[in-house]
């Protein structure tokens, strides 16, 4: 594989090719597995993304960039490297990158998850020689529970909230999880209200042709109004802000994997936390690995060295990959910053280096 990828400063550079995978920082030419700011980065020159992904792109990023959008399963040859787009499952247009050069094939997950999710389209295995693969929950411990399960306990939450006269507010990433949530609610329980940024991610959806309830923007509401009984979406960082005061009486949650850990939950100082991430778990990363059956897997972002070790122990060639500039923190972790607009809820508005291997076996 090092003759094909390398990690470097900028991100995970195709040598023949001469382009980047999810680069950190502006380059010539970026191929992006999803719209989330931490994969697909701002300034880049040249974007290449599935076509689901083009509305969510292009809010993102600079209009002064170029970009070339892909249908699933079409092949583009750059390089003498044929790349093709395969369903991640992770958010809309979210996308395994599929590479070959001169017979080997490299699959690089992006971000993933398995199941049905109705606001994207369904993770599809991939046979391949290499896979480099997410663990941000590559613990035993992360075993998500029915989705199903979750959209019944939250819409309750909702239903006791509104007779308890109090206004619910649900934290969600503005890109994915927010809408993945709206999608579960039951809209004949009340109105719903999304925060500015979720509300800019829920157009971009509608116009690829995602169905979601119907929402209003929390700016749009002037005057005195009353919130009991309503559902506001929010992203995470409005949480113990004073945008929230104009609530008046609200009960707060927090959907992510994280809730899985009650550690997270008191942390995160809210009334409820429901287990709903857009990663895979344990047993469907055990899964994914079994079905695209690779040579060698590549663990990146998260619990690596406990999962390559397991994997070793199972008879895989399971190996660390650094991902230099990557920051392995949390789920999503620039999906949940906001700047100072956000909390006041304004208007909607409209390189080469020299490449340096660094993956160890673990």
């Amino acid at each position: 594989m090092k003759d094909v990828l390398e990690s470097t400063s900028r991100g995970l550079y195709c040598v023949p090719g001469d382009f980047y995978i999810d680069p950190c920082l502006p380059v010539n030419r970026a191929v992006v597995t999803h719209a989330h700011s931490d994969h697909a980065r701002w300034g880049c020159k040249r974007y290449l993304a599935a076509k689901p992904c083009e509305q969510l792109l292009r809010m993102r990023m600079s209009p002064d960039a170029e970009f070339r959008f892909l249908p699933y399963g079409e092949t583009i040859t750059i390089g003498g490297v044929q790349i093709s787009f395969y369903p991640a499952g992770h958010i809309l247009g979210s996308a395994q990158i599929r590479l070959e050069y001169q017979g080997l094939v490299i699959l690089i997950t992006g971000d993933y998850k398995l199941g049905y999710d109705s606001t994207c389209d369904s993770w599809q295995p991939m046979r391949c020689h290499h896979m480099i693969s997410e663990s941000t929950f590559g613990l035993p411990i992360y075993r998500w529970p029915s989705q199903q399960v979750v959209f019944e306990s939250i819409n309750q939450w909702w239903r006791d909230c509104r007779e308890q006269g109090k206004c619910c507010v649900l934290y969600g990433y503005a890109i994915g999880k927010s809408q993945r949530l709206l999608a579960g609610l039951d809209p004949t329980i009340g109105t719903i209200y999304c925060h500015g940024a979720v509300q800019k991610g829920n157009e971009a959806y509608r116009r690829t042709g995602i169905h979601l309830p119907e929402t209003t923007y929390v700016g749009s509401v002037t005057g005195k109004h009353d919130w009991k009984g309503a559902m506001v979406v929010a992203v995470p960082s409005v949480h113990g802000t004073p945008w929230l005061k104009k609530f008046g009486r609200y009960s707060t949650a927090m959907a992510s994997g994280w809730m899985a850990v009650r550690g997270a939950r008191r942390r995160r100082s809210v009334d409820r936390g429901y287990v709903l991430s857009d990663h895979v778990d344990w047993p469907s990363l055990m899964t994914a690995i079994h079905e695209c059956n690779p040579e060698t897997v590549w663990l990146t972002h998260g619990f690596t060295a406990t999962v390559a070790r397991y994997l070793v122990e199972q008879g895989r060639d399971a190996r660390v990959l650094d991902l230099l500039g990557r920051d392995l923190g949390e789920e999503d972790k620039d999906e949940e910053e906001s700047s100072d607009e956000d909390f006041i809820d304004e208007p909607i508005g409209q390189g080469n280096e020299s490449p340096e291997i660094e993956a160890t076996t673990s």
